[in-house]
């Protein structure tokens, strides 16, 4: 197999455009934070208009319910996160260098923007069969070009081959996951040190040699 052929592809983009417009941003922004103050439910249309200070004929013309808005708050995140991935692997590292970079951006990532997440993670049973398997897309693309990296590694050399890519994938983003039920931005560990450690541990797994 050629050096071309082992390495892992550009990451396709989400089919959906991010939400750029000045008032789309600012109804975004006024729901994620009734969003993660009050719940989903707990937020009537009428507040986000509000808050939003805007009509509500504006808010209608550009989401079609608060359903929309609950998945474009998930969209952005993880529309960023592709974003970033695509970055690193466009630099054309070395395995152990380009999963680290992929690592630690994703955990500074999600910290930079943990009420989004946070805020998707509680309410992402609300989303309807067709925004649900967008979701699940999207993730999956992530988690298949991460774990092309680590292939790679295994294939070059540079990575033991005693665990298997798929497992270390689901350790590492899985991880990452869960940061909305535990990370604190005001916690005593900066995030760029816990993207370091979580980095650093993921590397040392794949270093250990085969049993």
């Amino acid at each position: 197999m050629t050096q071309a052929e082992s390495m892992p592809g550009p990451v396709p983009e989400s089919t959906a455009p991010v939400r750029q417009s000045e008032v789309e941003r600012r109804i975004l922004d006024a729901a994620l934070r009734l969003f993660a103050e009050r719940g989903f439910d707990g937020t009537p249309v009428q507040s986000v208009v509000e808050a939003a200070e805007v009509t509500k004929g504006a808010l209608y013309h550009y989401f079609d319910s608060k359903d929309d808005l609950l998945y474009e708050i998930y969209h952005s995140l993880i529309a960023r996160q592709l974003a970033d991935l695509g970055a690193v692997l466009a630099r054309g590292l070395p395995p152990r260098e380009a999963v680290h970079a992929v690592l630690t951006g994703l955990i500074r990532s999600t910290a930079e923007h943990i009420d989004e997440a946070k805020v998707f993670a509680r309410e992402m049973h609300r989303l309807d069969h067709a925004r649900m398997r967008s979701v699940r897309a999207d993730r999956r693309r992530y988690h298949v070009t991460f774990r092309g990296l680590i292939e790679q590694g295994q294939r070059d050399g540079v990575f033991g081959t005693g665990t298997p890519a798929e497992t270390i994938t689901i350790v590492a983003l899985g991880m990452v996951n869960q940061m909305p039920s535990w990370y604190r931005a005001n916690g005593p560990k900066p995030a760029a040190r816990l993207a370091d450690e979580v980095a650093g541990f993921i590397l040392d797994a794949l270093d250990r040699p085969t049993a």
